[in-house]
């Protein structure tokens, strides 16, 4: 068997073939390419807007010389050591790895604002056992995540990946190896290869097309470009590429890759179909190999600077972004101006030199981690030491976020008309405002929709006899006054049900998806479901509806075009309700209290009002449900931004109780203390007679 494996896998010659030679300058100029990619377009994505592709580049130069080791070994011993493998690849990543994992958590403590401890904590986590990706796709698709800030650890997600990858790749080889002879063949593996790549491929292709944001995490949406390095490892083990054509693959691919992070950018569904380009360029650039003509790739990627850059471009990779999180934190802006990111690069250089040659190649020179037993001892600590930071972070966090509500002191809009209607300096604010985002409706997590879902889903509260039965219908700003509306409800005796849809408001018009502006096709179909179980089964007394005034229509040429045309959707919605003796009261939009609210508060706990906000700029110029409230005569609106604004300015906090959760989400708990204004509003409404069906 050993002679037989030895005899497949050998390369077909002992030439210029990437397959054939030990050292590959040319990969390590191309690891110096990507790297490069990557620090533009995090440092400043306007001047690449494509460069992520950089960590394409990476998968393909990873599943190549992974497969190309691979081969080799079963090639020189008959079989393939799992242990082995796995003993290569910690000592090859973790001691780096773990390093800026320590190093990031513990100065996260120091540099990044208490409001950010609970995600970095998560994420320490995720990344020290390698499913940072997995979270972040979680994260893609959760609508009150939408506004969460990148963690300093959050480009672990592409290591992630490949150790998903390195979990199922080593056993096609493993079984392969242990074939019988007659079935151990080259075609064979080729085969199995280049089927799991296309299934990935095609994955890759149709979750890309559905949803851009969680396909760009996922392993099977990305391992194809690994597996992409694999097949060409296993094609040029048999086979040169010949050399008329090295010097324009050469060049081909590097232009290929150039094009893709000139010309792509955050608006471009990825991977997919479009991930072929920077994949395919890899690729090419690979397979050329070495050409000793003159100014060819080879010579650029195998000069003394390309190669350093190369030998450095993991730790490199690894030290550039938290360096970038912090001074982003630590100047308190949201990008980089030339002359910190020129300081974030060069100290990323430093660092990225300083830990190649005081760990990793110690750690490479010395023997150290040879062993399994060695190198199983180091993964375990070097994973509790990082949990141990993202616990402490964690602790820290649940200390902060332990306010207890007291309905003495924690008032909400009752503070209004006093002296200090923030409240007491004193008397800490409730909900925490590290903890904000948790304090929101349970219809949230019970029965809004997300903007994938197309299925119609309620919440249903009050008795089934009630004699008056309300429904609320729109998107999330719908759903954070249900609290209000559950409150009175229960005051009242009403029977109460909630259709709520993210980023869906309650219109016939063809919205933009929130995501990647494709039109909204899915909140249309919501939509007409709803109308149709209000008008012919629930048949409520009166519908209550509201939604974001910066919803956008699909195809619109401007802003006021586009409100213009929800609202008259709106009303072609209504008509229907209106017809079947159903009043609809339109409850106007929130402010917009503008990015990273609940941090300003947590900086400024003393005095919150210093994150208010002007009335003029944080109202929408249109709201389409005003609009379409002005078309419908029979249609009645509900205007409570006297609960939420005093005189010119919006205020984050009232009554020691945090208004919002983010940007423009009320929290729970204000929602419910806002109850007696909502319904001392809509007791105006039943005394002008504009409501005649509620009790």
């Amino acid at each position: 068997m050993t002679a037989d494996t030895r005899t497949l896998a050998a390369p077909a010659s002992t030439g210029s073939s990437p397959a054939a030679r030990r050292f590959l300058p040319e990969v390590q100029g191309l690891r110096a390419v990507a790297v490069l990619l990557v620090l533009i377009y995090h440092v400043d994505h306007d001047l690449l807007p494509g460069g992520y592709v950089g960590v394409d580049v990476f998968f393909v130069i990873s599943g190549f010389l992974i497969t190309t080791l691979l081969l080799r070994e079963a090639g020189e011993t008959g079989r393939v050591s799992l242990a082995g493998f796995y003993v290569r690849r910690i000592r090859r990543i973790l001691p780096a790895a773990a390093l800026v994992l320590a190093v990031t958590g513990a100065l996260s403590f120091v540099l990044l604002p208490e409001f950010r401890l609970l995600d970095t904590a998560m994420q320490l986590a995720a990344s020290a056992f390698y499913v940072e990706n997995l979270f972040l796709a979680d994260q893609a698709v959760d609508y009150l995540a939408a506004e969460a800030v990148a963690s300093p650890v959050q480009h672990f997600w592409s290591l992630a990946v490949e150790e998903q990858f390195y979990l199922l790749w080593p056993l096609l080889f493993v079984g392969w190896a242990a074939l019988p002879p007659r079935l151990r063949t080259v075609r064979a593996l080729l085969a199995a290869t280049l089927i799991l790549a296309a299934a990935s491929l095609a994955c890759s292709v149709v979750l890309t097309s559905g949803s851009p944001q969680q396909s760009y995490f996922l392993p099977q949406t990305r391992m194809w470009e690994l597996a992409v390095g694999g097949v060409l490892a296993i094609v040029l083990s048999r086979r040169e590429v010949p050399a008329a054509l090295r010097w324009v693959l050469g060049w081909a691919g590097l232009a290929a890759i150039g094009a893709a992070a000139w010309y792509y950018s955050d608006a471009t569904p990825f991977p997919g179909w479009t991930a072929l380009l920077p994949v395919l360029g890899a690729a090419a650039v690979i397979a050329a190999g070495h050409n000793g003509r003159r100014l060819s790739s080879y010579q650029v990627l195998s000069s003394p600077p390309a190669r350093f850059v190369g030998d450095i471009s993991y730790a490199l990779y690894l030290w550039h972004w938290p360096l970038i999180v912090f001074a982003l934190s630590l100047t308190d802006s949201t990008r980089l101006g030339p002359l910190h990111g020129a300081l974030v690069l060069a100290a990323s250089f430093l660092l990225a030199w300083a830990t190649k040659v005081a760990v990793e190649d110690p750690v490479r020179r010395f023997g150290l981690l040879r062993t399994g037993r060695a190198a199983a001892a180091f993964a375990v600590c070097a994973s509790l030491l990082v949990g141990l930071i993202a616990a402490g972070q964690y602790a820290r966090y649940d200390h902060l976020r332990g306010v207890e509500f007291d309905p003495v002191r924690h008032v909400g809009p009752s503070a209004l008309g006093t002296a200090d209607p923030t409240g007491s300096p004193d008397v800490p604010i409730y909900p925490a405002p590290v903890a904000a985002d948790e304090d929101l409706p349970d219809v949230f997590e019970r029965c809004q929709a997300s903007p994938r879902l197309t299925e119609l889903r309620s919440c249903v509260y009050g008795p089934a006899d009630a004699d008056t039965t309300v429904a609320v219908t729109g998107d999330s700003h719908a759903a954070h006054w249900v609290p209000a509306l559950r409150e009175i409800a229960r005051e009242r005796g009403w029977r109460l049900h909630i259709y709520a849809k993210s980023s869906c408001a309650f219109t016939t018009t063809l919205l933009e998806h929130p995501a990647d502006g494709r039109d909204y096709t899915e909140c249309a179909d919501w939509n007409a479901s709803v109308l149709a179980e209000l008008t012919e089964e629930v048949r409520p007394d009166v519908v209550f509806t509201s939604s974001s005034a910066r919803s956008r229509a699909a195809g619109a040429a401007f802003p006021e075009a586009g409100s213009t045309d929800i609202a008259a959707g709106m009303n072609e919605l209504w008509a229907p309700l209106e017809e079947a003796g159903t009043d609809v009261v339109a409850i106007r939009d929130t402010p917009r209290m503008g990015a990273r609210l609940p941090e300003c508060v947590s900086e400024n706990a003393a005095a919150p009002a210093a994150c208010a906000r002007d009335r003029a700029d944080a109202f929408a110029d249109q709201d389409p449900q005003l609009l379409a409230a002005g078309n419908a005569p029979e249609a009645d609106v509900v205007d409570l931004t006297d609960a939420l604004c005093l005189g010119g300015e919006c205020l984050p906090v009232i009554g020691n109780v945090m208004v919002y959760r983010d940007s423009q989400h009320l929290t729970a708990t204000y929602s419910r203390l806002a109850a007696p204004r909502l319904d001392a509003a809509i007791e105006d409404l039943e005394e002008s007679g504009a409501l005649s069906g509620l009790s």
